[in-house]
């Protein structure tokens, strides 16, 4: 098989590994790699799951062994070039002998000299911007919160009714919401964990509670204790304040089979009404509905109107 569509391949398997790491890497990047050796075989392969814990290419190394040498690692984020509470990746990769790396995205937080000129110091060929695109739907919400120095924020709100309302508590694990989320932002601005005990404990935070009614300040809050992804579990009261300030980046809509099939009475009473500067991406159905995805418009979604 050509070399190329083999590492394009093992480049997909390393995004797809990726996303098992989504929201629990935080503040972290969730990052996938595979290992292939010097015949173009998956030898080994891994991702980064915590702070703290062993990142995507050392997982993917130790399950290689011997048979990484001479072979390409195949990662989704560039190779760390410093140590934290772990060595860095690139050396790892120098150390077992590893002759070519093919990376999808550069690390924005690289420090000094980035780890894809530190690969090629020593030896090693490298390629950037395999597949970058698609590395970056699940990459997208770490660079977003890095490059806006905040969390991404979720509205989750339900729309049967006349006014966007709170999601009850069944539909939104029915929808698998909470899971997707760093952290999840109530009405009274009390704060729990999206999937408790997911992240790691030293690394990840969370205060008990923000002030909604600031939510620069919550938002700022959010992000010193870790959290890259929000969720709002609430109707237009909590986030009236976010919608005021756009800091609400995406909008997912409950709509029930039981909703009225007349007219709503006027703008402001349409459940609509908080949502037009949101453009509908995607939709899935869900047992008593169907949840649909928003996300903040575009200048040629607006132009269109």
């Amino acid at each position: 098989m050509n070399a190329h569509i083999t590492e394009v391949g093992a480049m997909r398997r390393a995004i797809a590994l990726s996303a098992l790491g989504f929201n629990t890497t935080s503040p972290n990047p969730p990052v996938g790699c595979v290992i292939l050796d010097s015949t173009g075989q998956p030898v080994g392969e891994g991702y980064h799951l915590r702070k703290g814990e062993p990142h995507a290419e050392v997982h993917a190394l130790a399950a290689a062994g011997v048979y990484a040498t001479g072979g390409t690692a195949v990662v989704t984020l560039e190779p760390c070039n410093h140590y934290g509470r772990t060595p860095p990746c690139h050396q790892s990769l120098v150390d077992a002998g590893v002759a070519r790396v093919a990376i999808a995205v550069i690390d924005p937080t690289s420090r000094g000299v980035g780890g894809a000129a530190r690969l090629r110091d020593a030896g090693l060929e490298v390629e950037v911007g395999l597949l970058a695109n698609e590395a970056r739907v699940v990459l997208g919400p770490w660079l977003a919160a890095l490059d806006s120095q905040r969390p991404q924020v979720i509205w989750a709100c339900d729309i049967t009714g006349a006014g966007p309302e709170e999601v009850p508590d069944e539909v939104l694990a029915e929808a698998g919401l909470r899971c997707q989320f760093d952290a999840v932002v109530y009405t009274d601005g009390h704060v729990e964990e999206g999937a408790e005990g997911t992240h790691g404990q030293s690394a990840f935070t969370l205060p008990s509670i923000v002030p909604v009614t600031e939510p620069l300040m919550a938002l700022s809050l959010l992000h010193q204790s870790g959290a890259r992804t929000v969720l709002l579990h609430g109707g237009i009261e909590l986030a009236t304040s976010f919608l005021d300030f756009q800091l609400i980046d995406e909008v997912r809509m409950i709509l029930a089979t039981t909703a009225p099939s007349h007219p709503a009475p006027s703008a402001e009473a349409s459940s609509i009404g908080p949502l037009t500067a949101f453009s509908i991406r995607a939709f899935r159905q869900l047992r008593g509905g169907v949840l649909i995805e928003a996300s903040k418009s575009s200048s040629s979604d607006a132009s269109a109107r």
